[in-house]
């Protein structure tokens, strides 16, 4: 009789089920009880692989029990040690050792246990699992426009449709989805996310999954994590140039020359990780050197692009990497953690060009955001462009820069701080301003002022003194009279200049010509 001993990667692809059930395996089968604790060990910490295998297994029983095969369970559970070793061979060996002792054929699709097998002198079917292919059960939810699908069971199967920021919600069938529906689907995302090439797990934790397959981000969440099962799945549904934002020259300019901390910002599905992939394209197009770091791994960048996963590295060894590959440009995906707004800074002051996105429901929030985590005063020498994207395009740009003034609203001269101003990129106007106060980080929007007020402002002074030099800028003003003159612009004890700056919201300075 032949034998034939599995090990825990084609029990969880269920090959063996399917062949025993077409006859192609006929005889024995051994499964090793140390197989049989990987799996319970996945189910029992809510990994979805470890619920396949335990249903591969049973399937196999119920053939055994229609005479296809027969069936046995092999070999000691693993011990401490061996369980603690795993990932570096342990359980492969106590595999391959039980092969060679029942003189049964290892079936795996492990090409490292195939070799290691076949050197040892065991027999070995190799099954090549990436090269299977086959389509997601969940594609046909999916449409030309269609964003992403939402499929939650005990409900009907829901879409977004049409573009960023120019979506509607819609059925996508009009019958509601049972529980072992959904499961069966988020098997065969879990089973496809090994065969396919360009599928991998990024995340599987206790009740919640992370799969990217080809374009296809797919999260999976399950009780006790959420009430009942759901599928959320998206992809991009069009590929963006950066001359497809139609951007300003002087600001492409910036973003080409001058910029080496970019800040994307906007809500969820406006359009940023799109405009981030059209920024990178364009950086690697110039001969720059381009890198990701990412959580989930889904930004779609041609293969020149390496990406980086944020779960599976600690931010001391993505430091590490990022500093010896010497990138021009990293594009950091989802800045969401205090380590994450820190590997952003510790990046950029090293001297890698940045670009990080995350979600801000305005533009300035981004930079709210990196308050507290950083110092105020490093805040330009990391963020020098903040774009927000809206409705999938760049409604807002932002110069950033750090200078030594008095705050608008504030009127004497004393009051002076370091004060980071954020700009309109194009009108050059002051928009919001970043200082200490007190103990605390402010960030104040400038009300913009109106041109008939200056206007005002400059002929009351005139109407005060003779011949007065007047310059302004942003919310200084800077007069030079006669000596003559001084003490009648100032007034007594300055109270004069002081009516002048609260009606007029500036802070005036008065020198002698």
């Amino acid at each position: 009789m032949n034998k034939y001993l599995p090990d825990t990667s084609v029990i969880i692809e269920k090959l063996l089920s399917k062949q025993a059930a077409e006859g192609k395996i006929k005889g024995k089968i051994l499964i090793p009880k140390a197989v049989m604790a990987e799996l319970e060990h996945q189910a029992n910490t809510g990994q979805e692989i470890g619920l396949i295998g335990l249903s591969e297994i049973k399937k196999l029983r119920e053939l055994s029990e229609k005479e296809k095969i027969e069936l046995d369970f092999v070999g000691e559970r693993p011990d401490a040690t061996q369980i603690r070793y795993a990932k570096k061979g342990e359980i492969d060996a106590l595999i391959r050792q039980l092969a060679h002792d029942n003189e049964a054929t290892l079936i795996t699709g492990d090409l490292v246990q195939a070799r290691s097998a076949e050197a040892f002198g065991v027999k070995v079917i190799y099954h090549d699992l990436r090269k299977a292919k086959k389509k997601l059960s969940i594609n046909k939810f999916f449409t030309k426009d269609t964003m992403s699908i939402h499929l939650k069971e005990g409900i009907k199967p829901m879409a977004k449709r049409g573009l960023p920021g120019e979506w509607n919600f819609v059925e996508a069938r009009k019958r509601k989805l049972k529980r072992e529906e959904i499961k069966k689907y988020a098997k065969e995302v879990m089973e496809m996310a090994r065969l396919a090439e360009h599928g991998f797990i990024e995340i599987d934790r206790k009740g919640s999954t992370i799969v990217q397959i080809g374009k296809h981000r797919i999260v999976i969440t399950r009780p006790p994590f959420s009430k009942g099962w759901e599928i959320t799945a998206t992809k991009p549904i069009k590929e963006m140039e950066l001359n497809n934002y139609e951007l300003p020259g002087k600001l492409i300019k910036r973003l080409n020359e001058e910029s080496s901390g970019i800040i994307i910002s906007g809500s969820p599905g406006a359009g940023k990780t799109t405009f981030a992939e059209a920024l990178a394209k364009h950086y690697q197009r110039k001969g720059r050197i381009v890198k990701t770091i990412e959580a989930p791994r889904d930004l779609q960048l041609p293969r020149e692009i390496t990406q980086y996963s944020k779960s599976l590295a600690s931010k001391e060894e993505l430091h590490d990497i990022l500093l010896l590959t010497r990138p021009d440009y990293t594009i950091f995906d989802e800045l969401r953690s205090i380590n994450d707004f820190r590997l952003y800074a510790d990046l950029r002051l090293a001297g890698i060009g940045l670009i990080g996105v995350l979600h801000g429901t305005s533009a300035i929030d981004s930079i709210k955001r990196f308050v507290g985590k950083v110092e105020l005063g490093m805040v330009p020498s990391i963020i020098d462009t903040l774009l927000y994207i809206n409705k999938g395009m760049v409604e807002k740009a932002y110069s950033i820069k750090i200078t030594v003034k008095v705050p608008s609203g504030m009127y004497e001269s004393d009051l002076a701080r370091p004060v980071v101003e954020v700009k309109d990129y194009s009108t050059g106007e002051l928009e919001y301003e970043m200082y200490t106060y007190g103990e605390q980080t402010v960030v104040i929007p400038v009300v913009p002022r109106k041109k008939r007020n200056l206007n005002a402002f400059e002929q009351e002074i005139k109407s005060l003194v003779r011949k007065p030099e007047i310059k302004i800028k942003d919310n200084e003003a800077v007069i030079k009279v006669s000596r003559e003159q001084l003490r009648k612009l100032i007034g007594r004890k300055g109270d004069r200049i002081r009516r002048l700056e609260k009606k007029y919201g500036l802070s005036i300075e008065v020198y002698k010509k």
